[in-house]
């Protein structure tokens, strides 16, 4: 565990702030969780700004964007540097670099938070002390998991209404799973939030009221009141951390007192081994708690050296692993593309390994191409440094680079390797646009181009039969700023169809197909035949292919096109044309021709063969389920139930927090349209709500002839 001790071999002689002094950290929650007011304070503290920015004013430095500072949400990640030095324990008096990318908290720009959370080190996830832990909260939660990012939670709004810090905690135990323990307990609630109990050090802040920043706090003893539970949960968190600690366990075990350093390190190797969380209370709008949420960040969270090395692949796909020093050959990870109004394209880039200087070359083993780096950044929000350097766990921003998406791995030519890129969710809805004059015509192409390089869940097409150009994502809000930034950005005038649902097609049982494609008329022919069997997998599993031809029924030259032709052929299903998911093809034999048999033939073969087995392997119709969550006074309840109910929803549970009460239910997308207006009406506009996608399930029987006779999707012809 890297603590303060001599500066690591793998940092260069020459740069400003070691290894082991970054923090790379994301911000991270469910909307409106305050996560944005949280990063305006921390560069507030830290002196990047002099004047705290206000989301609700539209002055707020992350929110950049013209549509945020309207709004009132973050929509893009922004990445900001900021210096912190702590006052005590085992980092005192070092000043820290802490590069902070604050994440979007709409389920909409989900992709945002995915690509960030590949790249950094640690987060900080913020809840609301009176909800909890809401749906986003839990996607944002299982997409930390899954990049294994040791986290600090930090429970915000201390000063609302109906707040209860232990009950907060209590959901991230009971929804999320977490080993959630208090580094702090809070010192009143409501508007009589006052301050905090240090339970590393065992005393109490109270803030200044007359000091409106939260600069200024007294550092005195536990009330009386709260001594006994300070002494209890000072004693839960280091039974919590002894897991995680021998030298700790032992002490515990025999009564000894332990040192608050000792403590901290404890602390630092547990939220390392992200099998525990410390949790912080605070009010970010009110200044209060988010200098110790800081100070935790320098303490608890890890430098890039602190983490397993980022994993790999050769050109002969072969395992690679890449970790920080600046003296190796430079390797990273494009995460993120922006096209900026005065210097082009800009590419977010997390250095993993190497130093990268400004007009040096990086190759992409993607286009098998080399460009050169005119420029390097570091971002702070809309403004930007120009730098000399960046050095390996840096994060910065290339310009110069142009044949570049979002995974790409950019590094020196001699490695060719490429690095486990972020993956992203499927679009679940979509809709037409069309420009409003042929003029905007070629305005609205390249808009659209960059808008899909920009981000990964933005799908673009176009429907062959009708000539309409096809745009999909993740919401109704996703679709509507993508229209908003093609007239802002591009000035393109363009009107969207009615929203069509991402459905999707599977099977139900197992079945055979055949598929032949022969041609011999004149000239040479074309001769492909192939047999398969097809049968269902569990949710979530995707597609699997497998080739089990022995013998050479098909020369092996003729299996991948066959594979390739069924991979197509998945694209569009039987029933209404949209892509089959949840299925394994196995390719079990086949016959060829000596003189006739091409790639193209078993192509055509594989699509023909997958349709035969797909119609009879009792294929279903799947829609996209949301998992939806509604807050709202309890003499609204039965109103709002019925409402879902109408809606197909089914209502999974109900939860009453003081006098509000929570719904959780599961609804299809495409009766949610409209719902934010209808559930405002019921609730006399006192109820909110929030939804997020969940699976897909299958459709009712009942409604299966509408959606195909609706759908702009054609089912594919064999």
């Amino acid at each position: 565990m890297t603590a303060v001790l001599e500066p690591s071999p793998a940092n260069s002689s020459i740069r400003n702030t070691i290894l082991e002094h970054t923090r790379n950290i994301g911000i991270a929650a469910h909307i409106d969780a305050g996560k944005t007011t949280c990063t305006e304070r921390v560069l507030f503290y830290s002196g990047v700004v002099h004047k705290i920015g206000e989301v609700h004013e539209g002055n707020a430095t992350t929110d950049w964007m013209e549509q945020e500072r309207e709004r009132g949400i973050t929509i893009t990640s922004a990445a900001i540097s900021c210096g912190w030095t702590t006052s005590e324990g085992p980092f005192a008096g070092i000043d820290h670099r802490i590069n902070i990318i604050d994440t979007p908290g709409h389920v909409d720009f989900t992709a945002e938070v995915e690509r960030s959370l590949r790249v950094l080190d640690g987060a900080v996830a913020v809840f609301t002390s009176v909800e909890g832990v809401q749906p986003q909260s839990e996607t944002v939660w299982r997409q930390m998991d899954k990049y294994h990012v040791p986290r600090l939670a930090f429970i915000n709004k201390m000063d609302r209404m109906g707040s209860d810090f232990l009950s907060a905690l209590q959901t991230m135990r009971d929804k999320l799973g977490a080993n959630a323990h208090p580094l702090f307990l809070s010192i009143g609630a409501e508007e009589n939030f006052k301050g905090l109990i240090d339970l590393v050090k065992m005393v109490a802040y109270i803030y200044d009221e007359t000091d409106e920043s939260g600069v200024k706090f007294d550092t005195v003893e536990i009330p009386s009141d709260q001594i006994d539970q300070a002494n209890e949960y000072r004693e839960s968190l280091i039974g919590a951390v002894s897991d995680f600690d021998d030298d700790i366990a032992n002490k515990y075990l025999e009564g000894e007192d332990i040192a608050e350093d000792e403590l901290r390190l404890a602390i630092r190797k547990a939220t390392v081994s992200i099998k525990f969380v410390g949790v912080i209370p605070g009010s970010a709008f009110k200044n209060k708690g988010v200098q110790m949420l800081m100070d935790a960040v320098v303490d608890y969270l890890p430098c890039p050296l602190d983490l397993p090395p980022m994993k790999g692949e050769d050109s002969d796909e072969n395992p690679v692993e890449v970790a920080p020093d600046d003296s190796k050959q430079v390797a990273g990870l494009a995460f993120k593309l922006m096209t900026d109004p005065f210097v082009g394209k800009l590419v977010f880039y997390r250095v993993y390994q190497g130093s990268l200087k400004k007009g040096s070359t990086l190759y992409n083993p993607r286009t098998r191409k080399s460009e050169r780096v005119s420029r390097l950044m570091i971002m702070k929000a809309d403004a930007r440094e120009d730098i000399d350097v960046a050095y390996s766990g840096d994060i910065c921003a290339l310009i110069g680079v142009k044949d570049v998406v979002t995974g790409d791995t950019l590094c020196d030519k001699s490695l060719d390797l490429r690095l486990e890129p972020p993956t992203f969710p499927e679009p679940v809805i979509s809709m037409s646009i069309e420009p409003a004059t042929k003029a905007d015509q070629e305005k609205m192409s390249i808009g659209l181009q960059r808008l899909s390089e920009e981000d990964p869940t933005f799908g673009l097409s176009s429907n062959e039969e009708t000539g309409q150009t096809i745009i999909a994502g993740m919401g109704e809000l996703h679709l509507d700023i993508i229209r908003d930034r093609l007239f802002r950005e591009f000035k393109v005038e363009a009107t969207a169809g009615k929203p069509q649902i991402a459905y999707r097609e599977t099977i139900t049982s197992s079945s055979e197909g055949v598929g032949k494609f022969v041609r011999q008329s004149g000239g040479r022919g074309q001769y492909g035949h192939a047999v398969i069997r097809i049968e269902s997998l569990e949710k979530g599993k995707g597609i699997e292919l497998e080739n089990k031809i022995v013998g050479g029924s098909i020369p092996k030259e003729f299996i991948k096109p066959t594979l390739d032709g069924i991979k197509e052929a998945a694209q569009g299903g039987v029933i209404a044309g949209y892509p089959v998911i949840d299925f394994k093809v196995s390719l079990v034999d086949g016959s060829f021709h000596d003189v006739d048999s091409s790639e193209m033939a078993f192509k055509m073969a594989g699509i023909f063969a997958f349709k035969d087995a797909m119609k009879k392997a009792t294929p279903i119709l799947l829609e996209p389920i949301m998992k939806v969550e509604v807050s709202t006074p309890d003499e609204y309840q039965g109103e709002l139930i019925g409402d879902l109910n109408r809606r197909r929803g089914q209502i999974q549970g109900m939860e009453s927090r003081g006098t509000v009460c929570i719904i959780d239910a599961f609804v299809p997308l495409e009766n949610m349209f409209g719902y934010s207006t209808d559930m405002r009406s019921l609730s006399s506009g006192r109820a909110d709500y929030s939804m997020t996608p969940s699976h897909f399930d299958q459709v009712p029987q009942s409604l299966i002839q509408n959606i195909v006779e609706t759908s702009s999707r054609e089912p594919a012809r064999s």
